[in-house]
Order: structure tokens, then sequence, then C-alpha cells
């Protein structure tokens, strides 16, 4: 008996281990090529937005631009600049980039929205919240062992965080506005198209 059950051992041990995992009881590694086509992460929508969606964050952008023309802001350093582009980043970073990007960019506008431009930014604010809440499921969770960021994309979230430190409010405006265009019509459609944005 004893013998039988030793020349059993590989295979109930790959039993127990196929169990565990279909029951999720064992982590198994998401293999990063994968993470766009995961469970919840459906950004291909976004490849193109509707007309009247871009002919909102038209006026939204003109809006803001002459809103800081009146201010007279100038900066000196641009904390979202135009050499960025996100084919330089691996497919499964470029949601993580565009995410934290997201994120900065639907703070400094709801700042705007409340003190001033409220009626303009409405439906652009709108739009950004549901990109960013489907962009959400397509990045991994801190918690999770998953990859650390490193090279471009460490450098790209550092320098949104300083900024979001040490940036005033209209040189952060400044910036958001004129990389609006850029996050909708490039970024957005790169993450969109996964593996085929090279």
């Amino acid at each position: 008996m004893q013998l039988a059950l030793a020349g059993c051992g590989p295979l109930v041990l790959m039993l127990v281990t196929t169990v565990l995992t279909s029951t999720g009881a064992v982590p198994v590694p998401t293999p990063l090529g994968s993470l766009l086509g995961a469970r919840g992460c459906h950004v291909a929508q976004f490849k193109s937005l509707s007309p009247q969606e871009m002919k909102a964050f038209r006026r939204a952008k003109d809006a803001l631009e002459e809103s800081l023309l009146l201010r007279n802001c100038s900066c000196s350093s641009r904390p979202l600049p135009r050499t960025w582009d996100l084919r330089q980043l691996q497919v499964w970073e470029r949601p993580v980039a565009l995410e934290a990007e997201l994120a900065l960019t639907l703070k400094v506008l709801g700042t705007v929205a409340n003190s001033t431009l409220g009626d303009i930014l409405d439906q652009p604010l709108h739009t950004l919240h549901h990109v960013h809440s489907k962009l959400q499921a397509c990045v991994p969770a801190e918690s999770t062992a998953g990859p650390r960021p490193r090279g471009h994309l460490r450098q790209w979230l550092h320098r949104l965080q300083e900024a979001e430190k040490k940036e005033s409010r209209g040189c952060l405006e400044a910036s958001v506005t004129s990389n609006l265009f850029r996050l909708l019509a490039r970024d957005l459609k790169c993450v969109a198209d996964g593996d085929l944005c090279v």
C-alpha cells in the first residue's frame, strides 16, 4: 500500500497544485503581456472619442487658456513635458503612467471647475472620470507582488508626484491644459491599442 502511494506522489502533488491554483488558494502571477486582456480591463473603446466629446474638450481648453492668459501665468518647468512618449514604456507600464497622468489632470481641473469654469468643464470632467475608472482596472494593485516601476516609468511617476507638491496652481493648470489633447489623442489611444502601439 505504501509503495503504491509512493508511486502516486507526483500525481497527487500535481492534482493538489491544480486544485489550489484553480480555487485561488495559490496566487498565480499574471504574464505582463496579457495585462490589457485581463478581465475588467476594457479600454479599446477609447481609441477615439466622439465628435461631441472632442468639441466639449476644445471649449474647455479654450476657456482654460483664456483664464491663464488673464492671470498672466508663466512657468519655468513643465510637469508634463512634450518629450514624454508612452511608446518608450513597456505595454504593462503604459496604463500605470496614463493613470497617474489622468489622476493629476482630474485633480487640477477639478479645482478649476470648483472655482470658475464649472459649466464648461462638467462634460470633459465626466468623460475623464469615466476613462479613469475604466483604466484603473488595467493597473496592477500596489498590494500585489507585481513588478516595481523602474526606468522611464519610475522617473515619470516621481516627476508627477513632485510637481503636485512643488508647482504653483497656475503652472499645474498650464501644464495640464497644454497636455490635454495629447492625453486624449495620443496617450489614451496608445494604451487602448495595446501591443499595436509601436
